[in-house]
């Protein structure tokens, strides 16, 4: 499906130079294309990149458009109305290291967007990217921190928003998206029902951007802010290992783009590092396919807690598994219980409060270690990428207060042992 609204000539968006597609290199000019005209593979954005400077960057805003120079947005995308999300913090995490068996940890926290996952980062650059297409309708099918990424973005930019759901979707994340009062709509289905809706859709509205649809190319390259920023607040290098959860795929191969990039235009020291993937057992078909040693990823139907998590057929999977492979890393899984552990672990020694998915990255990096799959002296990052809030439920009937006590000191020093 095409949907040019605008001309090439007409369009601007910044370093970006043409579309690629993945499977044989094809190019495209810039448009509102997904899939590639010569054989039907994905497509995404390939630039011509002007010279980058480390100080350039430090004196932009405090925002993903400091990296602006680095992906398919207008010069002038900081003007416009936006959510503003990025430059989240970088936090030391030792005693997490220490529970984990590693020596030398960080935890990328992104729960300080706007909306409290790394969505704001991947739907501002999508908005910015469909501004200059000519759209004028936010869209997207999603599993909840997508939801509220694009209600909110589009309600800042003065947009009207169409948001597809499982009707499943935990209440707090329907909530966080129906306050920004645009089109909430949940679909009996899981997600890749409700894309596949959207897919149709798609076709049906040509005002329409699906972020994750047919502005997925431009969407998906936000996902390369968290690599310049984790680079950037490490002092311009590259970690030796990342952890990254798998929904989609997109955020680990973008991830791993970034990186790339940064040491291409000499921002960093093209050091190796190793990409590891995070799923969850009750969705884990790229999981499964990298201990399997196969190249093909198997649709699932999507039965955990990690709802945010749980697409059975990843579009990205066949390359999350290239990446990982050329970088000498690993994929695995957890199981629910220790997904609720993982969030308990990361909550209790860092005081930081992911969802499920976050879960998944503390527990699978668990595994990692104790497979000896992880360099425990090597410098890692992990991940996190949504508020706990978001999914209260999983953890609600395991935690709560120690006791019930009357209002007197005694009963308190009782209740607590001394």
């Amino acid at each position: 499906m095409t949907t040019t609204l605008r001309t090439n000539a007409t369009l601007d968006l910044g370093p970006a130079a043409a579309l690629s597609c993945r499977e044989c290199g094809n190019r495209t000019p810039l448009a509102a294309e997904f899939a590639c005209a010569e054989c039907f593979g994905p497509l995404e954005v390939a630039y011509e990149f002007g010279t980058i400077r480390r100080e350039d960057i430090e004196a932009g805003p405090r925002s993903i458009w400091r990296y602006r120079g680095l992906l398919p947005v207008p010069a002038d995308v900081d003007d416009h109305a936006n959510t503003q999300p990025g430059l989240t913090r970088l936090i030391r995490a030792d005693r997490l290291g220490a529970e984990l068996g590693l020596k030398n940890l960080w935890v990328k926290d992104d729960t300080g967007n706007p909306t409290h996952s790394f969505k704001d980062r991947v739907v501002a650059v999508a908005l910015a990217a469909a501004r200059q297409l000519g759209f004028t309708v936010l869209a997207c099918p999603s599993t909840g921190n997508l939801a509220n990424a694009v209600a909110a973005a589009a309600a800042r930019a003065g947009w009207r928003s169409v948001v597809l759901i499982p009707s499943s979707l935990e209440r707090a994340k329907v909530l966080t998206t129906a306050v920004y009062d645009g089109a909430l709509i949940a679909v009996d289905g899981n997600y890749d029902d409700v894309n596949r809706l959207a897919t149709e859709l798609a076709a049906e509205h040509e005002d329409w951007a699906f972020v994750n649809v047919n502005v997925r190319p431009y969407y998906a390259e936000g996902s390369k802010t968290l690599a310049f920023e984790v680079a950037e607040q490490l002092g311009w290098r590259l970690p030796e290992q990342i952890v990254v959860p798998i929904a989609s795929g997109a955020q680990l191969t973008k991830v791993d783009k970034g990186f790339q990039e940064l040491g291409t235009l000499g921002l960093v020291e093209p050091t190796p590092y190793r990409v590891f993937g995070a799923q969850a057992t009750g969705c884990s078909p790229v999981s499964t396919a990298f201990r399997s040693g196969g190249d093909v990823v198997h649709p699932v139907r999507p039965d955990t807690i990690a709802r945010s998590l749980a697409i059975g057929a990843p579009a990205d999977g066949p390359y999350v598994l290239d990446a990982v492979r050329r970088t000498g890393g690993a994929i695995d899984d957890v199981s629910d219980d220790e997904v609720v552990a993982g969030i308990r672990l990361l909550a209790r020694t860092e005081g930081v409060f992911t969802e499920t998915a976050g879960g998944v990255t503390v527990a699978t990096t668990k595994k990692l270690v104790e497979a000896g799959k992880l360099d425990p002296e090597a410098e890692t990052v992990l991940l996190i990428t949504g508020d706990g809030l978001k999914t209260l439920d999983a953890v609600a009937d395991h935690v709560g207060p120690k006791a019930t006590v009357p209002p007197s000191s005694k009963a308190v020093h009782e209740a607590l042992g001394y």
